[in-house]
């Protein structure tokens, strides 16, 4: 709600300076800090540790894409002893590196069905992008998902994804003093951090400075997002120009929806195997994250030292209805809730359907000049 009252505040000054892009980051940190300090009190009390599960959670979450039937854990521990190797071996360099960058198991190909194969070929190549760029540091594992050769190549391949999506690769174009490129410059310093590591490592033992690439891929990851997203608006403001749709209607649908259907299903993924708080919690911290880090961290990057403030060109009545339903849906979530004593049924479920259906039906209306309602 204070978040909601803030982007109100600026957009009635239709402008956000400085001070107040600090204040989104700033308001982020303070809530971050305060669920932290708050769970670590609270686990305190009750006698836990921070590290300890709760004891109605369980404590491992399957992939949903094996989830097929009843006996698809039996079938999967069969395919597992059928392909285990009956004397031990120890894979060289090169298949290690070619197993970790292939997207394809053979074995789940051969028990999956059709349309599931039809789905793979068209996710295969992305899917080698990604393993080829982004480190992954898994702690469910025994080696933390170390993979020697990969994750050399991810000091090379990772920094020059870095380069060439930022600012949409206006960097990367960048030439050092007009002779040698920027992304020459990185490709020299990733292969000299890969042969060093690569000498210094072992294929069987994970280094112990192995965490810092988690740091590298959740850079790459963020990048990556943040380079799809640019070319998903660039595609939407190319249809809102053809179907002569404001940007604020693109946002509240198109841009909206394709933002949220992923964290949808992650959510309800979660919440039917045995996380609801969490599920719970993600829908509000994610919409969180995108306001104050969004729109914070997005504005410092365009603010420059001549230019400390940047004005905001409203869309007319559009922007004050988007701003008031959203501030009046926390105020309805912030009285229902506890008066239902945090115990939360389907009504509630229904109400915020039907609230969200209304909100985009007077939106929309009001967009198409249907509506007509005294401008502020």
């Amino acid at each position: 709600m204070v978040a909601v009252f803030l982007t109100f505040t600026m957009l009635y000054f239709r402008r956000i300076t400085l001070a107040g892009a600090l204040s989104y980051l700033g308001l982020y940190i303070f809530y971050v800090l305060t669920v932290v300090i708050c769970t670590w009190i609270h686990r305190r009390q009750r006698g836990e540790g921070l590290s300890t599960a709760g004891s109605g959670q369980p404590e491992h979450v399957s992939d949903p894409e094996d989830e097929e039937s009843p006996s698809s854990s039996i079938h999967s521990r069969e395919y597992e002893e059928e392909y285990r190797p009956l004397l031990p071996s120890e894979e060289g360099t090169l298949q290690i590196l070619t197993k970790s960058v292939n997207p394809l198991d053979r074995r789940k190909w051969r028990r999956k069905s059709c349309y599931w194969r039809f789905l793979k070929v068209f996710k295969m190549p992305v899917e080698f992008v990604m393993l080829l760029t982004v480190p992954v540091v898994d702690p469910d594992q025994e080696d933390h998902n170390w993979k020697r050769p990969l994750n050399c190549l991810h000091l090379i391949t990772s920094p020059l994804v870095c380069i060439l999506t930022l600012k949409s690769g206006a960097y990367g174009l960048y030439k050092i003093q007009g002779v040698f490129p920027v992304w020459g410059l990185g490709l020299l310093i990733g292969a000299f951090l890969a042969a060093i590591v690569f000498c210094t490592t072992k294929n069987e033992e994970p280094p112990k400075y192995h965490c810092v690439f988690t740091f590298l891929g959740f850079l790459v990851s963020a990048l990556w997002i943040n380079t799809v997203a640019t070319e998903v608006v660039n595609v939407l403001q190319t249809l809102g120009v053809v179907f002569q749709l404001s940007n604020t209607v693109l946002g509240l649908t198109l841009l909206a929806w394709g933002n949220s259907i992923g964290d949808t299903f992650s959510d309800l993924t979660m919440a039917r195997h045995g996380y609801p708080r969490m599920a719970f919690s993600a829908c509000f911290g994610g919409i969180i994250f995108n306001m104050l880090v969004g729109v914070g961290l997005g504005c410092l990057l365009q603010m420059t030292s001549g230019q400390l403030v940047i004005k905001l060109e409203l869309d007319g009545l559009l922007v004050w209805i988007l701003a008031g339903a959203l501030g009046l849906s926390l105020v309805f979530s912030f009285i229902l809730v506890p008066a239902q004593c945090f115990q939360l049924g389907q009504g509630y479920g229904v109400c915020l359907l039907l609230y969200y259906l209304a909100f985009l039906t007077v939106a929309l209306l009001t967009e198409f000049k249907v509506i007509r309602l005294t401008t502020l």
